[in-house]
């Protein structure tokens, strides 16, 4: 017996259901780890920083590096 081809509009459709499928995860595991950021934030009492200065703290960081801000912030 002969074996049909995927066609190529089959093939895409396939896609479409997997990128929605992964862009479904993807949202709930970025909701996931803002949920668990926020809990830390709330742990070492960052709840009190501005939003705006939290936020350059972090930018400034990473920019940094973490290691080399974490030796910075211990030198202090």
């Amino acid at each position: 017996m002969a074996r049909s081809k995927t066609s190529a509009v089959d093939a895409l459709k396939r896609l479409q259901a997997q990128r929605s499928e992964l862009d479904a995860r993807e949202t709930k595991l970025r909701t996931d780890a803002a949920n668990e950021l926020g809990r830390v934030l709330l742990e070492c009492g960052a709840e009190t920083i501005e939003p705006a200065k939290l936020r350059l703290l972090m930018k400034q960081t990473a920019a940094l590096g973490i290691d080399a801000a974490l030796a910075k912030v211990g030198k202090a």
